[in-house]
């Protein structure tokens, strides 16, 4: 079985370099050997290494091991997380020691044991890798407290269309294709893309989103790859991105029309060879990532006027999924408006609150040019701005009446819904004095004080 991680081995002895690589390429992704410890700079920062063989001797008749302690903490400072194991002769246990208190994992003495050698490789290389695991969840957590993702995301509707959608997603959600989102500004793109990820083979692993309408060009490869320390201005520590941060899981790119078309080719690389480099590095990192997509523009008439690459399209759109726009399922806005109204409710303490039916009708005549986003923007706003226990047309700016309107525009025949409407209209015109409202409406102050505590005016 072959274990993961790759080990560089670098001795002097190029007989002990090919007894190990040929004993150790069955083992593991790979082996790479270097005699020149000068090279080690060179090739740790163009490749990822999880453990180092590193011999403790390199000159001539030298016994000192001070070059093996001199590389050893040049490795670490490369990067912190390699398993460094020396190689030693018998007699100089004592300095290898000395390297396990500078920071070598272990040692192993010429000449070895395979059956004892491959352990302590394997469990180095796990060691590595679990470091490398931990580094990678604590620099996600920037992204996933900025971003965000719900794991238990839902897709509000009933109408035929969100049914056909939903059928679509738990076709391809547990396939790697590459989706590609298309959907008016407010859909619910971002939404969809949660729920393929929910039901897909990389549930358990997080979803890292990204707009890239909101990235600046100066800052693209930073954010999507990753920079090291020193590498530009207030660049002040290594940082991954994130292509990284998603690596394992899902990676969405929101509105991706808006990716300048100089920047496209760096994408289209990191997607089609699923490597990075950062920023001020030169060492690859492979990712494993799942890619959705979302754009609101149609993709293809930006290819025909050459401000979207088309290789890149044909990369990002193995499958498309098209969301509809609000005013095409009006018949979800009742579910829509429940789902919010629930929501707002509880977040500022007005449980008792109630929407009327005629109101909810009114929301149905509304076309909505900013879809779902819009109307949850709207029921927050009207439980905000209500009075009492009930909402009315007019705390929704867009439905407030004028005053020979309301009552006729009202799609609730009700009679006790009429009266009520006609006492608020006629409280208001009179500026709250009853006495006034009271005459108007041909009610005594008695009458009106009743029906004002019935309709909880």
């Amino acid at each position: 079985m072959t274990n993961k991680g790759k080990i560089l081995i670098v001795d002097d002895d190029k007989f002990i370099l090919l007894s190990l690589r040929m004993f150790l390429e069955n083992h593991f992704e790979e082996i790479v050997t270097i005699s020149n410890p000068n090279e080690i700079p060179e090739i740790t920062s163009c490749t990822s290494f999880n453990t180092v063989l590193l011999d403790m001797n390199f000159k001539k008749g030298d016994t000192s091991g001070d070059d093996g302690i001199f590389w050893l903490r040049q490795i670490k400072e490369i990067d912190s997380s390699i398993s460094v194991i020396m190689i030693t002769a018998y007699g100089e246990i004592q300095k290898a020691v000395r390297a396990i208190k500078t920071g070598a994992l272990d040692f192993v003495v010429k000449p070895w044991e395979n059956d004892k050698l491959l352990p302590t490789l394997i469990t180095a290389t796990n060691l590595s890798l679990s470091q490398q695991k931990i580094k990678q969840l604590k620099s996600r957590q920037h992204f996933i407290e900025n971003k965000g993702s719900s794991t238990n995301v839902e897709i509000i509707g009933k109408s035929v269309i969100i049914q056909e959608l939903k059928d679509q997603i738990e076709k391809i959600a547990k396939t790697d294709a590459n989706i590609l989102i298309y959907g008016e500004n407010g859909t619910g793109k971002e939404i969809v893309a949660q729920k393929i990820h929910q039901q897909s083979l990389q549930s358990q692993e997080v979803i890292i989103s990204v707009d890239l309408g909101s990235i600046s060009e100066s800052l693209f490869e930073s954010e999507l790859f990753g920079h090291v320390k020193g590498s530009f201005t207030n660049a002040v520590e290594d940082r991954i991105g994130r292509f990284e941060a998603a690596s394992g899981g899902t990676l969405f790119l929101d509105e991706i029309s808006n990716l300048p078309i100089g920047l496209q080719s760096k994408l289209l690389k990191a997607i089609q060879e699923k490597q990075v480099n950062r920023v001020g590095s030169n060492k690859i990192i492979n990712v494993d990532i799942r890619l959705i997509c979302a754009s609101n523009l149609p993709l293809r008439q930006l290819v025909d006027e050459g401000k979207f690459r088309q290789d890149l399209l044909y990369r990002i759109n193995t499958v498309e999924i098209k969301i509809p726009p609000l005013r095409e399922r009006l018949e979800d806005i009742p579910l829509l408006v429940e789902h919010f109204f629930d929501i707002y409710k509880r977040k500022y303490h007005k449980n008792n609150l109630q929407l009327p039916e005629y109101v909810c009708k009114r929301l149905q005549k509304v076309h909505w040019p900013g879809n779902v986003r819009e109307l949850q923007h709207a029921i927050e706003r009207a439980v905000i701005m209500s009075s009492g226990n009930t909402i009315k047309s007019n705390d929704f700016s867009f439905l407030a009446p004028n005053k020979t309107s309301h009552i006729r525009d009202n799609e609730d025949y009700n009679l006790n819904t009429i009266e009520k409407i006609a006492i608020e209209e006629c409280i208001k015109k009179h500026s709250g004095n009853l006495t006034k409202a009271a005459l108007e409406l041909g009610l005594t102050r008695g009458a009106l004080y009743r029906r004002i505590e019935k309709y909880d005016i």
